[in-house]
């Protein structure tokens, strides 16, 4: 009999977000990835996205950093050109056959240096850039990319096509260019595959209504997404296509491609449209405030975390109109006249309105691929009726096919967010299986030597980013670098498309080395994004990471005065100075390095926290769940079934027993933390059962603490018990209560105590488990009447066949206004629910036997839990992850994560896809078993300290402490490995004894005097 091997490493296929985030959390826990993608470079479709909402960041500046590191990691190989051809094997051990197409460009020798682009003669429509311009024959994918090597279209190279040319050959200065490339077939040995394939956008071609192929200024919304980037065709300036005038009136025209099986078979929710199209409108607002701009919806779907506030501010801060309206048809003006005709019907009149538009977008939504769907169904991968990969919500990632996962779009359309927690949770299960092989196909870096710098004149290199057109378009980058090039200490300067892009950080290793720098100012954009990835840049030049200094010229200068560029341009020079005198002044800073526990504990014990207590433990860490009720389950208890079918009460008690038979699993039930000391790796906790305490230690903490259903005080709820909330209903038909079959007329109300003043944001879960529940009540009795009073129906994905099918069936749907809520009475043997009908314009009354409210999810508000972890919550008393798009399930305090309802409200499959994905973050900082610290910390000069502990007072983070003994008894120590380097101790020290390292009171009265 063979013996079954298992392979540490996991293909992915996909280089979008999803397929990024997975390929870093698998090679950063010590698997070899292998990245296959098709086109030249991998980014997927947020390379082309303008900025993300609601951060408003722009889209590649967040992305580059996790390229690039993609692009240099040891333990990722990038298989660009590529697609899976076939897969055979099993979990453990399956062979994979990979094509990859010819470059024609040898990668190793190619410098992009952009010599064969320049002189090339052939042109063809830029895909990136949606057609909306050329590119060369020759072409790398965009400025950005990963891996930044050229590429040969092979369909339109005259060379390759008929045998003429060949210039590109002869102006390639470093000889990189191969005719004689040919394509290769590769065979591939892996112990798990990742399905990160992305999506296509729903293409409007050939449908006449739309007016698409005959106008061009109707633009698709991916076309319009590359008009407003600064990397765009137009630089970011919005025009018309048609003559590049400037637009006044600009249109959305929401579900194009989505929720329709009339004009296409998209019967499904792309569930990020709406949101976009907000984005979008706000964006080209703020190009030009006078633009009138109009979004045509049905429902306005903004279910995300902060989404429904970006729609408030939408309307209330930047005058957006939104017209619910499904407009049928765009049809130019008669000849001669520029401008798109729309006609629809005013809701509030009930007549038909004309209006004439300068550009109409299509918010075109989501679709797979025939050439995935193809895939597969070769790999044995079942697909839903939609044609997305078919998953449990119990297991969420996990596809029919044993060992193969997952991520993204193909699991159902999906935003960033979604995408990235999926993508952990697919590297935390794809790694599970293959733990015991975990490290056995790694390769570690031999890291560079740090030059020492003791006595060294300071040689200060300044480079100066026009991230292409968000710095350059208001500052005068050049003026800035000249500027830079007179100021003492500065040894060379130099201005970049993008600093943060591959060849430049490969450059910029370069020139540190060549021109012998030891200090470094990037002028560019946040550090809070890019500081690692300049900083690793200079470990690979063999500097001090903390030997450089990054000036914000984007956010804090050309983003806040456009309108002033000449002022900008000042601003900038000024800042460059005042960073080169601070930078002068640094000395190289040590880390600590730091040992971290092996041991996790999870707070909260419902369906997130003990999907992600068995992730852990699948990887083989001992974890500690604590939660404060006396059995497991959380809010899951209460449940009836998921969206799909599932029943609740029977997966979770699939959970329960399985993480009380894990041996790798403490539990703690009736329980609360009541301290928490230590920090990264070394947390100390304990935990109070009645009278008894147990001190546990752990290197990481999952925050799974769940929400509760809100009560309401409004409806009759408490006064009549034929008022239920959804809890109440599932309850009963866990209970099969036979007055669920006995109703004759059933009436449910949405958004109670939801996007209103108090409580403003979206519960996310409360449309489709109305719908949900509407069906349940039907297979009991399908003769009962059954409505749905809502504001707009937010059933995201593939939940919209929930929605159509409960219209089948004859579930009556009432729009009511928030405005003109409805009223509820009770009228002896019925309740009397009076609502006005959106379309009679008249009030309707409802003679309901059983009235349901969709009452919103509320959250804990856990200040003590806060404060032991020092973690934030949100406004809305949700806690407040790291990223909003990048790091989802990641708090910014290190070594604490996030998932579930206290994250945000969502379902049973998002609640446990984001668990796993925690522990997959968790993993990730486990499996490297040491970690070091910040080198910028306070430090205490004991001579000057008077012991006076306001410090002690300050610090957020209990950072600094007494001494007990020695000569400095009584005065203050700092703990650098507690330490965050906020510098609140050093700004409130009257001795003046504190100094935070980077931040000297020399350093910064050397920018002060340098202004």
């Amino acid at each position: 009999m063979t013996e079954k091997t298992t392979m540490g490493s996991v293909l992915i296929a996909g280089g979008g977000i999803g397929g990024i985030q997975a390929a870093l959390d698998l090679a950063n826990s010590g698997y070899y990835v292998y990245l296959v993608e098709k086109s030249p470079s991998i980014g997927g479709v947020m390379a082309q996205l303008d900025k993300t909402f609601p951060t408003n960041d722009c889209s590649m500046c967040i992305m580059s950093p996790k390229l690039v590191e993609v692009g240099r990691h040891m333990n990722i190989e990038l298989l660009t050109l590529s697609e899976i051809k076939g897969v055979t094997g099993e979990q453990g051990n399956f062979e994979v056959e990979v094509f990859q197409k010819a470059r024609y460009v040898d990668m190793d020798k190619c410098i992009a240096c952009g010599a064969c682009t320049e002189k090339c003669p052939k042109k063809v429509d830029d895909v990136y850039n949606q057609g909306l311009v050329k590119r060369k024959a020759i072409y790398a994918l965009y400025p950005q990319a990963v891996p930044l090597k050229y590429c040969i279209d092979a369909d339109n190279c005259l060379k390759l096509t008929k045998g003429k040319c060949g210039i590109c050959e002869k102006k390639c200065p470093a000889g990189a260019i191969n005719y004689d490339d040919t394509d290769k077939n590769i065979s591939l040995n892996v112990g798990s595959i990742i399905l990160a394939p992305g999506f296509k956008t729903y293409d409007p071609s050939g449908k006449d209504i739309y007016n698409y192929d005959r106008s061009p200024d109707v633009v698709t919304s991916i076309e319009f997404e590359r008009l407003l980037s600064a990397s765009g065709p137009n630089q970011g300036h919005v025009v018309r296509m048609s003559d590049h005038g400037k637009p006044k009136k600009i249109a959305w025209l929401q579900c194009v491609g989505s929720r329709d099986i009339n004009t296409c078979d998209n019967g499904h929710c792309s569930s990020v449209c709406c949101m976009y199209a907000i984005k979008q409108a706000i964006i080209a607002k703020e190009h030009d405030p006078s633009l009138d701009c109009t979004l045509f919806y049905m429902d306005m779907r903004t279910h995300g975390k902060g989404f429904e506030s970006c729609y408030n501010e939408a309307k209330e801060k930047h005058g957006i109109r939104f017209v619910r309206c499904r407009v049928h048809s765009v049809f130019n003006q008669a000849a001669g006249e520029v401008g798109q005709v729309i006609d629809y019907v005013d809701e509030t009149t009930g007549k038909v309105t004309r209006e004439i538009f300068d550009i109409v977008v299509l918010s075109v939504g989501m679709e797979i691929t025939n050439e995935v769907k193809h895939l597969t169904k070769t790999m044995g991968v079942d697909l839903t009726p939609g044609g997305f990969a078919k998953t449990g919500s119990f297991n969420p990632v996990a596809t029919s096919r044993k060992g193969v996962y997952v991520c993204g779009a193909l699991q159902g359309p999906k935003d960033i967010p979604q995408s990235v927690i999926e993508a952990g949770s697919a590297a935390l299960s794809a790694g599970a299986s293959l733990a015991s092989a975990r490290g056995t196909l790694t390769r570690t870096i031999t890291a560079t030597e740090e030059n020492d710098i003791t006595g060294e004149r300071p040689r200060v290199g300044v480079f100066v980013c026009h991230c292409g057109i968000n710095i350059s378009s208001v500052v005068d980058v050049p003026a800035v670098r000249d500027f830079a090039k007179g100021l003492p200490f500065v040894e060379y300067v130099a201005d970049n498309l993008y600093s943060c892009s591959q060849d430049t950080q490969d450059a910029m290793t370069k020139v540190i080395k060549e021109q012998n720098l030891n200090r470094i100012v990037v002028a560019a954009c946040s550090p809070r994004t890019h500081d690692p990835l300049f900083q690793e840049t200079l470990l690979n030049a063999g500097l001090n990471k903390y030997l450089f200094e990054m000036v914000n010229i984007r956010n804090h200068n050309s983003w806040v005065h456009k309108d002033h560029p000449i002022e900008a341009t000042t601003k900038a020079q000024e800042m460059v100075r005042m960073a080169v005198a601070k930078v002068a002044l640094f000395t190289p800073l040590a880390e600590a390095e730091l040992s971290i526990d092996q041991n996790a504990l999870v707070v909260g014990g419902g369906l997130s926290g003990m999907a992600a207590a068995t992730a852990l433990s699948s990887q083989g860490y001992h974890v500690s769940i604590v939660e404060k009720e006396e059995s497991l389950g959380g809010q899951a208890n209460h449940l009836y079934k998921t969206a799909k079918g599932e029943s609740i009460q029977e997966g979770l008690q699939h959970m329960v027993e399985k993480v009380t038979a894990d041996a790798n699993i403490d539990l703690f039930l009736g329980a609360e933390l009541t301290e928490v000391d230590g920090f990264v790796g070394n947390f100390a906790s304990t935990v109070t059962q009645g009278d008894h305490q147990t001190r546990t230690k752990h290197g990481v903490t999952v925050i799974a603490t769940g929400a509760a259903e809100h009560t309401p005080d409004e409806y009759l709820y408490g006064k009549d018990p034929r008022v239920l909330t959804g809890l109440d209903l599932d309850r009963k038909f866990i209970a099969d209560d036979p007055i669920l079959k006995e109703t004759g007329c059933a009436v449910f109300i949405q958004c109670v105590g939801s996007r209103e003043p108090g409580r403003p944001y979206c519960s996310r879960i409360c449309c489709t488990h109305t719908v949900a529940s509407a069906l349940h009540l039907k297979e009991k009795n399908p003769e009962m009447k059954i409505f749905v009073l809502y504001r707009d129906i937010r059933t995201y994905g593939e939940r919209e066949a929930l929605y159509r099918e409960a219209r089948e069936k004859g579930v009556i749907f009432v729009r009511y206004s928030v405005n003109d809520k409805p009223v509820v009475k009770n009228s002896g043997d019925h309740l009397t629910v009076t609502v006005t009908d959106h379309v009679l314009k008249q009030p309707i009354a409802i003679q309901a036997d059983l009235l349901t409210l969709a009452s919103a999810v509320t959250p804990y508000r856990d200040e003590k839990l806060a404060q032991f972890f020092k973690v934030p919550i949100n406004d809305e008393g949700f806690f407040a992850e790291a990223h909003v798009k990048l790091a989802p399930s990641d708090f910014a305090v290190d070594g604490v994560f996030l998932c579930g309802l206290a994250h945000y409200p969502k379902p049973v499959d998002e609640s446990i896809a984001q668990a796993q994905a925690a522990a997959s973050s968790a993993t990730r900082l486990l499996s490297g078993k040491t970690i070091n610290t910040s080198g910028n910390v306070a430090e205490v000069t004991t001579a000057l300290c008077s012991g006076c502990g306001v410090c002690m007072a300050v610090c957020p983070y209990n950072a600094p402490s007494l001494q007990t003994e020695g000569r400095d008894e009584g005065r203050a120590f700092i703990n650098p490995v507690i330490c965050k380097g906020c510098g609140a101790c050093v700004a409130s020290c009257r001795s003046g004894a504190l100094q935070l390292k980077g931040f000297e009171e020399a350093q910064l009265m050397a920018m002060i005097d340098n202004v």
